[in-house]
């Protein structure tokens, strides 16, 4: 929601309030691009123009660099004062259309920690209630996302699946980084959308456990010991920055820079795979699972 102030004028000025435009920055910036030719045609400064629709000049600014969403009313303001033809006012249902799908895409408490994962060199996971996203198929991530409550409509679902189905490319690019997982055995036995597909799931797993760069290991149910109690935690290293931390329960999520909770969050990572099987162990308990149905 933006916000109202005076101008020098006594005239009120509406700003908005900084947002994540991640998904959908290209599409605003060729919005932007379009915006600054048609006002330099015009001959007018951003001060100008933004005195002329009642705007700031800070929002004029922030529009053309692809950095501010243009609501809908300010490209009807623009097209009129720009003498546009309709260039920006037919562009402004797009807009909002394209936002709207960025946020069914990912939800905004997950964007801050995708960003990282898409540039990240060294990624490790501990896992307590499901399949981490990186290595699902397809068909348990439609399932996960099918049971969650309040049910989600089949578009959202299949943006979801998309969506999570394009985050594993980080496996399969070159150069890549390394990845680790800690998984709870209980996950392994948690048949979620049926045996078959739980089947397929497990198969996925045996495959991933080999790949080059890929560690999986799976903490046993009969363990005395158990260092992760305190829930499920990421540890992420983007390319030529530190390593953060990653957190999220229901729909918050936290991320955490703060190298002293870092380091005791990579102890207790440390920990977790010393009282965890190792990965031949892993497979075969994985083979083992299977075979038992």
């Amino acid at each position: 929601m933006g916000t109202v102030r005076k101008s020098e004028s006594g005239e009120d000025i509406r700003t908005e309030l900084p947002e994540d435009l991640t998904e959908v920055s290209d599409f605003l910036c060729a919005i932007g691009k379009q915006i600054k030719i048609l006002r330099e045609r015009a001959g007018l400064t951003q001060k100008q123009l933004a005195e002329r629709v009642g705007y700031t000049e800070q929002l004029i600014r922030s529009v053309e660099r692809g950095v501010r969403t243009p609501q809908p009313e300010l490209l009807i303001a623009l097209d009129k004062e720009l003498n546009a033809g309709g260039l920006l006012a037919i562009a402004r249902n797009y807009v909002m259309s394209a936002k709207a799908k960025a946020r069914v895409r990912h939800p905004a408490w997950f964007r801050d920690y995708v960003s990282l994962e898409d540039v990240s060199i060294e990624s490790h996971f501990f896992a307590t209630l499901g399949i981490p996203g990186l290595l699902q198929t397809e068909a348990h991530a439609r399932a996960v996302y099918a049971m969650r409550q309040p049910p989600l409509s089949e578009e959202v679902i299949e943006m979801r699946v998309a969506a999570r189905l394009a985050r594993q490319e980080v496996l399969t690019r070159w150069p890549r980084g390394m990845f680790s997982w800690v998984i709870c055995e209980s996950v392994l036995r948690r048949p979620l959308g049926g045996w078959d597909v739980h089947a397929a799931q497990l198969r996925h797993l045996l495959h991933a456990g080999r790949m080059r760069g890929v560690v999986i290991q799976v903490l046993p149910l009969d363990r005395t010991e158990h260092a992760g109690m305190g829930g499920p935690f990421i540890l992420i290293t983007p390319k030529g920055r530190p390593q953060h931390g990653y957190i999220e329960v229901q729909t918050s999520s936290r991320l955490i820079s703060d190298p002293d909770e870092v380091q005791i969050m990579n102890a207790r990572y440390n920990i977790l795979r010393a009282q965890a099987h190792g990965p031949e162990e892993t497979l075969a308990l994985i083979e083992k699972i299977l075979g038992e149905r």
